[in-house]
């Protein structure tokens, strides 16, 4: 059997652009790619905390260090700059393979820069 798991997840990136006449859906520094493990190209789930929106797209690279988040093409009517989002990929696999996954968590802080990560997310307390 197959289950879907969180691969990757960037947390609290701040939207820098919103172009809409820009080829490319979501730039993202290329070293925060690197650390979360997200490939130019591939799909992510962007969460925007500020407005609620919810979608779907691809990540491109922008240039390392930069602390790049441009919101591109129709994408770019989900979010503004100074927006904090949450972006994600997943992964497919054999259920044998999940029991010892752990995504690569990226945290950020206001100006895109890595504060740290992690490999796992901590159990919410009631």
């Amino acid at each position: 059997m197959l289950i879907t798991l969180l691969k990757s997840k960037v947390h609290r990136a701040r939207v820098t652009h919103a172009e809409r006449e820009y080829e490319g859906s979501c730039a993202i520094d290329g070293k925060v790619l690197d650390l979360a493990g997200i490939h130019s190209y591939e799909q992510i789930h962007v969460y925007n905390i500020d407005n609620g929106e919810r979608f779907i797209t691809y990540a491109i690279r922008a240039e390392d260090g930069s602390g790049i988040v441009s919101v591109n093409g129709a994408a770019a009517h989900k979010a503004k700059p100074g927006d904090q989002m949450i972006i994600c990929a997943y992964v497919t696999l054999e259920q044998s393979e999940a029991q010892n996954f752990k995504p690569k968590l990226v945290y950020l802080d206001e100006r895109n820069q890595v504060t740290r990560t992690r490999r796992n997310i901590p159990v919410q307390a009631a």
